[in-house]
């Protein structure tokens, strides 16, 4: 079986409709997903807006890029004292 992959989103259309009393053996079946699936988004996701969603994956993509930067400059940081550490 392909496996699919839904967007946040969806994801929180999927909570909504468990939310508003859909049964979660129902909502797995109906959307593909297991319920281990459907109670980790849950645990993610629960009480998320999309706008909120939105942010989430913004501040996400903004600790991702500041983490890059901090290991680009520790690794300069390691090669220059690699280089200064060496006798002339």
């Amino acid at each position: 079986m392909a496996r699919k992959r839904y967007t946040e989103e969806q994801i929180v259309g999927i909570l909504k409709e468990g939310a508003a009393g859909a049964k979660t053996e129902d909502l797995c079946r109906k959307y593909g997903v297991s319920t281990g699936t459907f109670y980790a988004w849950r645990q993610k996701f629960a009480g998320m807006t999309v706008p909120d969603i939105k942010r989430l994956r913004a501040l996400e993509d903004e600790n991702r890029r500041l983490k890059q930067m901090v290991a680009e400059q520790a690794l300069e940081l390691q090669a220059a004292k690699h280089i200064l550490s060496k006798n002339w």
